[in-house]
């Protein structure tokens, strides 16, 4: 079996006014893994999620989707192994309700109904949605609208989810919750993800790897520490580290503080402070909290 559910090798795309949208691209995901391409608006993610979903033809190079050349898939075929998420909801909901909407593709499948509900029931819950079957689409909030969306595309049971920038529109909490929620459907289910995003905050706390890009082209690829760890290259594309990333990385190099690496996460950065602190100020604290 290939491992890749997805492969593009140089692919190149144009818009019809001759701007540049993809140019030499190549991006692998492994089946199972939950991938981000990090990158500012207007540097080609959201056309190469067109080109990997098949709605766009690449113009040069291949794209492969679990070993085999998407142009040998047919539409519905190829719709049943990648399900793709839209950046705004309304541009995918159109049901009456949230149950009707997430039933909408498997009853175009031609599956029994007994079967098309089995598949809603399991997406709703999945999205952590369930109470919300029996809801108006136009009565959610946004967030509730972004997990309906999701809801949708499960109900496929895609093997591969894309998602254009699933969080933005929410507040922080949003935002972590919706992460969290992939990170689920990617370790409890084996979905693998691709998430195109700007935002850096909490991605190292769930990408496998990021690919990071600009003006259309692939500038690094790799885990987190990896990508992050050039600063220059992340300003570059018009990016910026996780904010207490930034807040260390200036301990260590404005005031001497004695940092190692370069901490992505709060809990990373705990650590890293915990060792700076003679022990004598953490244990009686830490023994004070015991019952």
């Amino acid at each position: 079996m290939n491992p890749f559910a997805i492969e593009t090798e140089a692919v190149g795309f144009s818009y019809p006014d001759g701007y540049v949208a993809l140019e030499d691209v190549a991006f692998r995901v492994r089946r199972g893994e939950f991938v981000a391409m990090l990158a500012s608006n207007g540097s080609g993610k959201t056309t190469l999620i067109k080109v990997i979903a098949g709605l766009l033809n690449p113009q040069k190079g291949t794209v492969r989707v679990e070993g085999r050349d998407i142009r040998r898939y047919a539409q519905a075929e190829l719709y049943q192994r990648i399900g793709l998420v839209f950046q705004n909801p309304n541009d995918q909901l159109f049901g009456p309700t949230v149950a009707e909407d997430a039933a909408f593709g498997p009853r175009n499948l031609g599956l029994p109904e007994d079967e098309v509900q089995r598949r809603v029931a399991a997406a709703l819950e999945a999205v952590g949605a369930g109470e919300l079957g029996e809801r108006a689409i136009h009565h959610l909030s946004f967030g509730q609208q972004k997990r309906a969306a999701i809801a949708g595309v499960l109900a496929m049971k895609p093997s591969i989810l894309i998602l254009d920038e699933p969080t933005a529109g929410l507040d922080p909490a949003g935002e972590h919750g919706m992460l969290r929620l992939l990170g689920r459907l990617n370790k409890e289910q084996g979905i693998t993800i691709i998430l195109a995003t700007h935002s850096v905050d909490t991605l190292p706390l769930f990408a496998d790897r990021i690919y990071l890009l600009n003006r259309g082209r692939v500038l690094k690829e790799g885990p987190s520490e990896e990508v992050f760890r050039d600063h220059e290259l992340i300003e570059s594309a018009s990016l910026r580290l996780p904010y207490v990333s930034r807040l260390l990385d200036e301990l260590k190099n404005l005031d001497g503080v004695p940092i190692d690496g370069l901490p992505l996460t709060l809990g990373e950065a705990r650590q890293q402070l915990l060792k700076l602190i003679p022990d004598e100020m953490i244990l009686p604290v830490i023994a004070e909290e015991k019952p």
